[in-house]
């Protein structure tokens, strides 16, 4: 099957087999899931599970197209990868779409469909919460398959990641303050978040406590005025993009890095929540030749993945704690530092210095079905 890009351009390259896509490392397996009595209709990418199982969330959009929903569960699965591989966690990376509209086509039916195919790929693929689903959708998945974390914590698991996610891109952002102005803080800094959903408005708290001056733009004037209560001023999406600032923080969907952006921003440093941030990889290159410190999205915003990671061992650790969560998200500090010092030691971008470290942790695992996270010395659940 070919997956030719339609739509917003991605950071893989399109016109190309799914089985050659000039990936150093290449997808192991892609599910497609069909139930025509509920309307089901998904597709189940594992990029790798080298370092253990695949875990990543699923995604509920109403894809233009087929080919569209492909070229984005490759795209996210990928980056999953990466993002537990610099993370240091003993896990793979994977993802999943469903195609359809949310507030339309979602139904109990549907997602317990899902469940059933999720349970069927035997805990090579743990899934999550990811955009157009919710924890309570979680629960329902959780009721056909084992491999279910971000469920509620009344059902044992860690809730919505939301907060973690926000925190390990804040800890990023004070990296790269540390890397560039010799100072891990944004106090007296002008921050322009794009994005003020579920992460982007818990990141602005920790921006405004950190005395950053904060601008936000998003598509909601919902998402906009529950930031401005917090104190942040409000522009436009255009306004906000080619503004004076010192942080420009891209925390909507992904895809919005791209080189003429690139070439107009004024920021300093880019570091934010979304997923797949540039348009495609030379990007990272055109920030690199102007000065400005891009912080890898995979890296950034790990947060979450270390929280539903802390959940799926948590029947073996005696339950999810936010603490340990929080601590080991803590150190997204110390990763972003490495990398940016890493870059700059071998002259190249930060991106590639990120990707060169996670390919590296990969290539180096053993093969044959770890199912362990660092230093727990146990298995993770296989059955209900």
């Amino acid at each position: 099957m070919l997956a030719r890009c339609r739509g917003r351009p991605r950071s893989l390259p399109c016109d190309v087999s799914v089985f050659d896509r000039g990936d150093p490392v290449g997808h192991e397996q892609v599910v497609f899931c069909q139930d025509r009595a509920s309307g089901l209709r998904a597709i189940i990418a594992i990029y790798s599970t080298a370092l253990g199982p695949a875990l990543g969330g699923t995604r509920f959009r109403p894809y233009a197209s087929e080919d569209e929903a492909v070229e984005d569960v490759l795209a996210l699965s990928r980056a999953m990868a990466y993002k537990a591989a610099c993370a240091g966690l003993d896990l793979g990376g994977g993802k999943a779409v469903i195609i359809g509209n949310p507030g339309r086509d979602k139904s109990e039916a549907l997602l317990r469909a899902y469940g059933r195919f999720v349970q069927s790929l035997g805990g090579r693929y743990y899934t999550a919460c990811d955009v157009g689903t919710t924890v309570a959708d979680m629960d329902v998945v959780a009721t056909q398959s084992a491999f279910v974390t971000g469920r509620s914590p009344d059902k044992g698991g860690a809730g919505d990641s939301a907060v973690l996610t926000a925190f390990g891109v804040f800890q990023a952002m004070r990296a790269a303050a540390e890397h560039l102005w010799g100072a891990p803080t944004l106090t007296g800094r002008r921050v322009a978040v794009e994005g003020v959903g579920k992460v982007g408005l818990h990141l602005v708290r920790r921006l405004l406590a950190d005395g950053a001056s904060v601008v936000v733009s998003d598509v909601d004037a919902a998402a906009v005025a529950r930031a401005q209560a917090l104190g942040a001023a409000a522009q436009s999406v255009e306004e906000l993009r080619v503004g004076d600032c010192d942080v420009y923080a891209p925390c909507a969907l992904g895809g919005s890095m791209t080189e003429q952006l690139a070439a107009q921003l004024r920021a300093s440093i880019v570091c934010g929540a979304a997923n797949n941030q540039l348009a495609h990889p030379g990007v990272g290159g055109v920030l690199a030749d102007r000065g400005v410190v891009f912080v890898p999205d995979y890296v950034a915003n790990a947060g979450g993945l270390i929280q539903v990671g802390d959940e799926a061992l948590s029947a073996a650790t005696g339950g999810f704690r936010f603490e340990r969560a929080e601590a080991a998200a803590a150190g997204i500090f110390d990763t972003t530092l490495g990398i940016l010092r890493l870059a700059d030691t071998e002259g190249i971008a930060p991106v590639d210095a990120a990707d060169r470290v996670a390919e590296r942790r990969m290539a180096g695992a053993e093969r044959p079905g770890r199912l362990l996270l660092p230093g727990s010395g146990v298995q993770w659940p296989r059955t209900l």
